[in-house]
């Protein structure tokens, strides 16, 4: 990290300790032909910023009536094959004879190296790694074949339903979406920037620019809460420790009733007054999933989400996405995708890393399924989607100007919903099975194995 940038955490430990004030910034709106439910694949730049889903309808119009309430519930650094490669249900490993996978990669001077269950749902220890680099080693122009070059064997690991079974039975039960892309091949801040602007703004890792920052669209909408702000949404960011929507520091100022603890987020599912769109973030210490943590402490977290949703007076009109904002250096098998450019802000690397890579292509996969009462039965969803068909789901819902030309050119993931029903297909809330109890003393547990001295899992 050089010389003016600090950490992501420490950067937004200070900002989450001053909110308070902001003001909304106006973007024009064009009339450009509506998209579709959900667009093709590929890199066509069909639409751009500023273009609304309905042109001949008002911005901030409701379209979508029958839905109220969005809800992200974004975890950390996982692949799909990482966590559902044997789920036995949509994309995931290339299965044997007796049911084992045959997943590989080439292994220097031996040979492939076939994925392999983990050892622990412990990540200590674990070496593992998505900056761009290794991102771009792995993915290899497509061939998906560079993770053991890049980091050795770790990144072959997967887990299972006894490490898992609150997320496999997620997974199982609503929507699977098995072409769901981080939205670049980085850390996490540039894809959960991503998420919030449609653009990482040249950020590939996780580090900030010294001093105070502004709007990164002047004369337009930097962020989808300032989209919302100004046609009178409302929205909240509910956190565990940290607010995502602090990635963009001037965010901090003026919206201080907009962002609440988690146990907020519990108390306001359970008396049906969770705002239009919410984001929730876990403990990025504990419970986010990145390694070195434990996976089964996250997963804890995300169920008592996903309850409180389910229980919530207001379910029947209510679409939760549970995601990961990137693969976090696992293994997947499924290329990264070519991708419409957000905006001619190239990636801030130097021109010999850049691997043909202008924020045209999207990351790996990451587990993702859409929760709701309105979400198809018995349904995989084999559509491409990366983190900016969430704002165009807001946008959709609202008739509001798209952020950035990614979004402008995302799906909506109205392909995972069957809003035309005359009774909402879940609309009794499904059984679903329990996480691991996770105790302190077992993340405790965790945590000073990451303090113990390494055995080298990351060499071969």
């Amino acid at each position: 990290m050089g010389e003016g940038t600090v950490s992501r955490r420490g950067f937004l430990g200070g900002a989450a300790a001053g909110l308070a004030g902001s003001g909304a910034l106006v973007a024009g709106c064009s009339d450009s032909p509506a998209p579709t439910a959900t667009l093709p694949p590929g890199p066509t730049t069909r639409f751009r910023a500023g273009d609304r889903p309905f042109p001949t309808r008002a911005a901030g119009s409701d379209m979508l009536p029958k839905i109220r309430h969005i809800v992200v519930l974004m975890m950390e650094n996982h692949s799909f094959d990482n966590y559902f490669g044997m789920l036995g249900r949509g994309d995931g490993f290339h299965l044997g004879a007796h049911g084992q996978p045959l997943n590989s990669n080439p292994s220097p001077g031996g040979p492939p190296l076939v994925v392999y269950p983990a050892a622990s749902t412990c990540q200590a220890n674990v070496d593992v790694s998505q900056d761009w680099v290794v991102s771009h080693t792995s993915w290899d122009h497509g061939g998906n074949d560079g993770f053991v070059r890049a980091k050795g064997r770790d990144p072959m690991a997967y887990f299972t339903e006894a490490d898992l079974p609150f997320y496999y039975s997620l997974g199982r039960t609503f929507v699977l979406c098995d072409r769901w892309f981080c939205s670049t091949m980085a850390q996490t801040d540039p894809n959960r920037r991503f998420l919030m602007a449609g653009s990482a703004f040249g950020l590939v890792d996780d580090s900030f620019p010294g001093g105070a920052q502004t709007s990164l669209r002047p004369g337009g909408f930097g962020t989808v809460f300032e989209l919302l702000d100004h046609f009178g949404i409302p929205w909240k960011n509910y956190y565990s420790n940290l607010p995502s929507a602090l990635l963009f520091p001037y965010l901090a100022s003026g919206n201080l009733g907009k962002f609440a603890k988690v146990d907020r987020f519990l108390a306001d599912a359970a008396a049906g007054a969770l705002p239009a769109f919410s984001l929730v973030d876990p403990d990025f210490n504990s419970s986010s999933e990145e390694n070195p943590q434990d996976v089964q402490n996250g997963e804890q977290f995300a169920a008592s989400i996903v309850d409180a949703v389910l229980h919530s007076p207001a379910w029947p009109e209510t679409v939760l996405v549970w995601l990961y904002d990137e693969h976090g250096g696992y293994y997947d098998h499924v290329p990264p995708q070519p991708a419409v450019r957000p905006d001619a802000i190239a990636p801030d690397v130097p021109s010999a890393e850049l691997d043909g890579d202008l924020y045209s292509w999207t990351g790996f996969r990451v587990p993702a399924v859409v929760v709701s009462p309105w979400a198809k039965k018995h349904y995989v969803s084999h559509v491409v989607h990366d983190h900016t068909s969430i704002l165009k789901l807001v946008e959709t819902k609202w008739n509001l100007p798209a952020l950035s030309n990614r979004d402008a050119n995302a799906t909506n993931l109205l392909d995972t919903l069957d809003l035309s029903a005359p009774r909402p297909p879940f609309l009794t809330p499904p059984d679903l099975t329990g996480a691991v109890p996770v105790t302190a003393g077992t993340v405790a547990a965790c945590a000073a194995a990451d303090h113990s001295s390494s055995s080298g899992l990351g060499s071969l």
